[in-house]
């Protein structure tokens, strides 16, 4: 077939005569702001090819031609739903076309290592969950490069398997070397932390000995079908992978007593090196059991081998005509990552398949089909404003991983925003820590709907402070999907909704000025439908839609809409009209000077329970200490999808009528800022019974804070306005902290931001004792670690197939120069790459983290206290400074505690080292290595897919990579079908 296509690397490219190169013809692209701006063609999808495939293949020339008609098929979705993103086939050949088309640029290495097939979603819709045992041998004749192709395919499976699959991978010579020697006899879930785990553990395979396959084949067999009686695993397909390079039987009253007649149990068969004399037997292996057998000779032929196992797992669903749709969980799409951060992703995905009765038998698999979901899309049903200020919405798959929460941190070092390994396979428990028992974890993942609640410790500003409150979860599943959604509500907030009504012309009257904006991350009205509403503030959306500018827009006004949750935009027009008179007592503030004359206050603002902000500058915009305050780069001070803001959230839970004071947290190693931030919260009615309906607040410079601390710490009430000790005496300390713990204002300016205890470890730690303080443990199972971590030039680099590609280069070379003669050689002149030369780097792991937070006791407002040091007694005293967060602490300067550490917030790392055990009256110490397997075997609760095709009666297992070239003995391959006679 001649055919030319759209090939995605190579469109708009031009030789050195200007000529477009083949395959590279002129493809209009256009930046698309719905797609972050990257230059797009939405007429038109092209086709990506792997590197290591050839372009104009027949194969993927056939394919590209016949699934050119889904362009038409990609566009008439688009239109009729302009927020899809995007769109795509997988095909089964490698090549995958995608709408719109966009040009795809390789690496620095001038490489696409991007294949469809080995994709989660593609997996996922192509395949039923799997128990896979993987056996590889480590005889001596494996020596060399050998083991290394070996070691490559091995790492290749696992990169098939997904959340749903079980595995183990068992090493055989004259024994059985389980690579993870603590899963003797058990299969482990395929997450991303079990795979790594086992890769580590591949270099430690070396090869020696005789292959004594039927032990391997015995142990594998009773592994399956123990574990799959004990109703862990998929419940599903089974397989045996073998990875050899040769088979001296068939071992067929093995596979007659474990697997014959009913086959359920499939042998896939990797013959590792070009020679073929154990080819035979492998081949029957395969074919006599339902698998597929293959031939591996280079590094190279790895991955498109590996494959093929894939295909044959397909068949049943493709005889089935099943088009059973999956959703993955949760990604980071980087492409499309807008001014408000990263943007998580789930793909809906869909198997394609031949409907042609006379291939049907042969579950012929074309590809999959899928398009990207934006997680945020599956939450917009929740009205945010009705939450309540602490209240959130989050959502979780059928293996309890995180889809969205609003503590899941997928990104670390913030600066340069890197993905952490693990962002995807986040448990629910690990974020919701307080449920030890994970009862709503459970409850979720069986997909029920119901009510749990719990005391909860939640962290805000950067994780320094804590708030501990009461919250009410609500969960149920989600149609359609295998993910469940839960809703957290705060006791105390949310509970009771304030309604208000103005008109529609004061209500637009004032949202006229220029100082007001709404929560962008916010939906009041629709802006995705339509290309032209797209660059729409939320806030000009209303006010175009209000004024009959734009009729096409939906947005949520009850005098359109009959239902109680379209109301939002009335009860905004109803907060811009009542809070509209703030504006003039800040402009009168403004214009008088007596009261501001140093410019010390800088910036007034004001939020309310429906996301509208009101902000007044006192000085201009680029004399401002902090200019990232109040915009899009303080994600942390404004109102977004996940939560209120932060000076918001803390003055709700002040006492009415009192300020919040704080000093912002920088996310640089020296923790300085020039600035305080003071809010209180807005109620109707003191007792709670009437909701928190607005927050207002100002920011100041720390240094005209300061400066009006020292002045009224120097005011006393004695006639002579005089004091008898002042904080200007050196046997004294003076400091004004906050409610946990942080010091706003001490002598030594340097001091400002610390952590009292740091400073004052012997007072703080008296505090603790006296309970005007108590600590909160808290815990990070987000958190990353430095760690040594020993870098080689080991075998383990030869994993990676593009760095092994010369390591096959150099292997042929020696067979080339030594084909008449075979021995180590090879072995030896390859050794230099599996000899480790080994040298320490500090990284950053994945770990988990304990460290404490403090609050003060609301109660206590004074305290003094002594305390017994080596030769001396230091004094204190503290007191509550009125209406608000803040007490002074006067310490003695004259008695000094070095004998007490101070007390510091840092995070410790839980290196589960020891584990405590109590039986009767003994404790018992389990060692590091021992608690890691428990750790490894211990499985939380999951649900299985519902749907499974493991086997069809139809199925034509003669499909197994060879079959006119087996040479096996007649009653061989005819016993599966007499054992198959006679059972009947």
């Amino acid at each position: 077939l001649q055919y030319e296509y759209f090939n995605a690397v190579l469109i708009n490219e031009r030789d050195e005569e200007g000529n477009y190169l083949e395959l590279g013809k002129e493809f209009i692209l256009v930046p698309n702001d719905h797609f972050n701006n990257l230059p797009v063609n939405i007429s038109l999808s092209d086709v990506q090819v792997p590197t290591n495939m050839y372009n104009k293949d027949p194969a993927i020339v056939n394919g590209v031609y016949w699934s050119e008609s889904l362009n038409k098929v990609f566009v008439d979705n688009f239109d009729r739903d302009p927020s899809l993103i995007w769109q795509y086939f997988g095909s089964a050949k490698g090549f995958f076309r995608q709408y719109p088309g966009i040009k795809w640029e390789p690496d620095e290495n001038g490489v696409i290592a991007f294949d469809c097939r080995n994709r989660k979603w593609y997996i996922q819709a192509a395949t039923s969950p799997k128990d896979v045992v993987i056996l590889v041998d480590v005889s001596g004749s494996m020596k060399g490069l050998r083991l290394t192709i070996a070691k490559q395919t091995v790492s290749s499976i696992l990169d098939t398997l997904g959340d749903d699959d079980f595995f183990n991978i068992i090493a055989y010579n004259e024994e059985l070397h389980y690579v993870e020697p603590c899963l003797n006899g058990t299969l482990v879930q395929a997450d991303r932390a079990n795979k790594e785990h086992f890769r580590e553990h591949l270099d430690k395979l070396f090869a020696k000995g005789i292959g004594m396959l039927d032990i391997a084949l015995n142990e594998a067999f009773n592994m399956l079908n123990e574990f799959n009686h004990t109703g862990q695993g998929s419940i599903c397909s089974q397989a045996i992978m073998l990875i050899t390079d040769g088979a001296v039987d068939t071992y067929d009253t093995i596979f007659a007593k474990y697997n014959w007649p009913d086959r359920k149990v499939r042998i896939f068969t990797y013959l590792i090196g070009r020679e073929a004399a154990f080819a035979d037997n492998l081949k029957w292996m395969a074919c006599a059991n339902k698998g597929f057998f293959t031939q591996i000779s280079t590094l190279a032929d790895v991955q498109e081998n590996v494959m093929e196992y894939l295909h044959v797992l397909s068949r049943p669903k493709v005889i089935d005509q099943e088009h059973d749709v999956v959703w993955t969980e949760a990604y980071i799409d980087s492409t499309l990552a807008d001014d408000q951060g990263l943007v998580l992703m789930t793909t809906v995905a869909m198997p394609v398949f031949s409907k042609q009765n006379e291939t049907r038998s042969k579950g012929i698999l074309l590809g999959v089909v899928g398009t990207d979901v934006p997680v945020k899309e599956l939450l917009k049903t929740i009205p945010k404003y009705k939450l309540g200020i602490h209240g959130y919405a989050f959502a979780i798959t059928n293996n309890g991983y995180i889809l969205t929460h609003p503590e899941l941190r997928p990104l670390y070092e913030e600066g340069k925003k890197r993905r952490k390994p693990n962002y995807s396979s986040v448990d629910l428990s690990e974020v919701e820590w307080e449920d030890r028992d994970d009862v709503l974890r459970n409850a979720m993942v069986n997909r029920k709907t119901g009510k749990f609640s719990m005391e909860v410790k939640k962290t805000v500003d950067k994780g320094k402070r804590v708030l501990v409150m009461t919250n009410d979860y609500y969960y149920t599943d989600i149609k359609g999907t295998p993910f469940s959604l839960g809703v957290a509500l705060s006791r105390g907030h949310g509970k009771y909704f304030f309604r208000g009504n103005v008109t529609v012309e004061e209500g637009l009257h004032d949202l006229e000025h220029p100082d007001v904006s709404l929560a962008d991350e916010w939906s009041y009205c629709n802006t995705d439908l339509h290309p032209e509403h797209r660059q729409m503030t939320q806030l000009e959306a209303i006010k175009r839609y209000l004024t009959g500018k734009e009729p096409l827009l939906q947005c949520k006004y009850f005098v359109k809409y009959a239902c109680s949750d379209k109301e939002l935009i009335q009860e905004v027009l109803f907060d811009a009209v009542v809070s509209a008179p703030i504006e003039a007592y800040w402009t009168s503030l403004a214009l008088n000077k007596s009261e501001n004359s140093d410019k010390g206050v800088e910036v007034a603002f004001l939020g309310t329970r429906t996301g509208l902000s009101r902000i007044n500058l006192f000085v201009g915009p680029e004399q401002l200490t902090n200019q990232d305050f109040l915009t899009a780069e303080d994600k942390e001070n404004i109102f977004n999808a996940d939560h209120f803001p932060l000076w918001y959230r803390r003055a709700a839970e002040q006492i009415p009528g009192s300020f919040v004071y704080s000093i912002p947290f920088s996310t640089e190693t020296a923790n300085k800022s020039n600035v305080v931030t003071a809010s209180t919260a807005i109620q109707l009615l003191d007792d709670r019974k009437s909701p928190v309906v607005a927050a207002v607040g100002i920011q100041m410079k720390l240094e005209f804070f300061q400066r009006k601390f020292w002045t009224a710490s120097r005011q006393c009430a004695s006639l002579d306005g005089r004091c008898a000790i002042s904080c200007d005496d050196e046997a004294i300390n003076c400091y004004l902290i906050d409610n946990n713990g942080f010091i706003l204002v001490s002598e030594d300016y340097r001091q400002t931001g610390y952590f009292f205890g740091e400073v004052e470890g012997a007072v703080m730690n008296k505090l603790l004792t006296m309970g005007s303080f108590k600590r909160i443990t808290l815990y990070d199972y987000q958190a990353m670690c430095r760690t040594n971590k020993e870098s080689s030039d080991s075998a383990h680099s030869l994993l990676d197939p593009y760095n092994a590609f010369f390591a096959a280069v150099k292997w042929i070379m020696t067979e080339l120069v030594l084909f008449l003669v075979e021995f180590n050689l090879c072995s030896w002149w390859h050794s230099d790459l599996t000899a480790k030369a080994q040298r320490l780097k500090q990284t950053l792991e994945p770990c988990d983290t304990e460290y404490p937070a403090f609050v003060s006791e609301r109660t206590i407002k004074e305290t003094t206290g002594n305390i017994a040091c080596d030769d001396c007694f230091k004094s204190f005293v503290i007191q509550q400074i009125p209406s608000s967060n803040l007490f002074m602490v006067v310490v003695d300067n004259e008695c000094f505690c070095d004998s007490v550490p101070p007390i510091t917030m840092a995070p410790i790392e839980i290196r589960y080292i020891l584990l405590f055990a109590k039986r009767s009256l003994l404790n018992y110490l389990v060692h590091n290595e021992s608690l890691k397997c428990e750790r490894l075997k211990s499985q939380k609760i999951r649900r299985r897919p519902e749907s499974c095709h493991g086997f069809h009666p139809e199925e034509n297992a003669r499909e197994c990579g060879g079959v006119s070239g087996l040479s096996a003995k007649p009653p061989l391959v005819l016993l599966p079908l007499l054992l198959t006679i006679f059972s009947r």
